[in-house]
């Protein structure tokens, strides 16, 4: 018998039991006014950078214009921004993705907003980095469907995009390497940080309502939403992985989520824990896009889950009053910084 998946199973069982023991220490040590000490941790600090890949602005400006280029897409068709798109909150509001031909895919869009403060990216938690994640879609025959090769000819042969590169990464070549570099140093730029919330949390009073006040009490409370044991500070999300009982685990042959990347029961449905900050702007919700709007994901989390078979430890009933889910959707419309006007990049021509 192999003990080894128990083991990693009870750790996970016994984490999560630890997880609520610290969601109701934090509650009971939390002081609900506006720039109290014990509300810093929620603030984020400065945008991590991977040493080898300190932002500059002639690779953010690199990565912009390769991020909003359809000729990264096999017909030619499809960029980054297709489905991260600044008029959706850097998503695509589409309850799934569509991608070559057409085609739909398995998952939603997740937002790249705040994505460079997380320690794994995807859904399924596959990308252990920004640089590897922004490569992966265009190898994919599903979705962008891009031959690498003919895509590297072509930037290098591209007058501009070759001086561009120049620029940014001299000591690379026009490859894989320095293409997953720029994009991601573009995609560290996307970031929310200043949000009603923020700026309550930094001392104004005046910056949230008393009902998203006690929509705040409401998600932190864990005999109330329960919601910061998963979605913790400071960028509101653990990084970690939840079967939270969608109905979709329910039918045949469901998405397995994480247990794809780490074959561990409790992995089995379980996605990533997606960032709250501004959550406003990208609906629907979930992986599978089964929440229209914040209103029904809360209602999904009042009912306890729908398939039950494997369950998250951290996932409860939350036991809310009608004012209570008014005022929690109050607080989670709060964590969206105001958007500013984007301006979209000249891309190069061709020669």
């Amino acid at each position: 018998m192999n003990k080894r998946p128990f083991f990693s199973n009870f750790l996970f069982i016994v984490s999560a039991a630890l997880s609520g023991i610290a969601v109701a220490n934090e509650f009971e040590e939390t002081t609900f006014e506006a720039g109290h000490p014990s509300l810093q941790k929620w603030l984020l600090g400065e945008m991590p950078q991977p040493e080898d890949n300190q932002l500059t602005p002639e690779r953010v400006e690199l990565g912009k214009k390769l991020f909003f280029d359809p000729r990264l897409s096999g017909d030619k068709n499809m960029s980054c921004a297709t489905c991260h798109s600044p008029m959706f909150g850097w998503s695509d509001g589409l309850p799934k993705a569509r991608g070559n031909k057409g085609v739909q895919l398995g998952r939603a869009s997740p937002t790249v907003v705040n994505t460079g403060y997380n320690d794994i990216q995807m859904w399924d938690g596959r990308k252990p980095t920004l640089e590897e994640q922004a490569i992966g879609p265009m190898r994919a025959h599903d979705e962008m469907n891009m031959n690498l090769e003919e895509l590297f000819q072509f930037l290098n042969g591209n007058v501009e995009y070759s001086s561009l590169f120049k620029k940014a990464y001299p000591d690379l070549p026009i490859g894989e390497e320095a293409l997953g570099k720029a994009i991601a140093s573009f995609e560290r730029t996307v970031v929310s940080k200043d949000s009603p919330f923020d700026r309550w949390v930094k001392g104004d009073k005046t910056a949230m309502t008393k009902a998203q006040v006690n929509g705040f009490k409401v998600f932190m409370n864990p005999e109330k939403g329960n919601c910061s044991v998963c979605h913790s500070a400071p960028n509101f999300t653990d990084n970690g992985f939840h079967n939270l009982g969608l109905a979709a685990f329910g039918k045949e042959n469901p998405d397995l989520g994480r247990f794809s990347e780490r074959p561990l029961k409790l992995m089995k449905g379980a996605f990533k824990t997606p960032t709250m900050r501004d959550a406003s702007l990208t609906a629907p919700y979930f992986h599978d896009g089964s929440a229209k709007t914040l209103t029904e994901v809360i209602e999904h989390y009042q009912s306890g889950g729908i398939v039950k078979t494997n369950i998250s430890p951290n996932f409860k009933a939350a036991m809310l009053s009608d004012e209570e889910v008014n005022d929690l959707v109050d607080f989670m419309l709060a964590l969206t910084t105001p958007p500013e006007n984007f301006v979209l990049p000249q891309l190069p021509l061709e020669n």
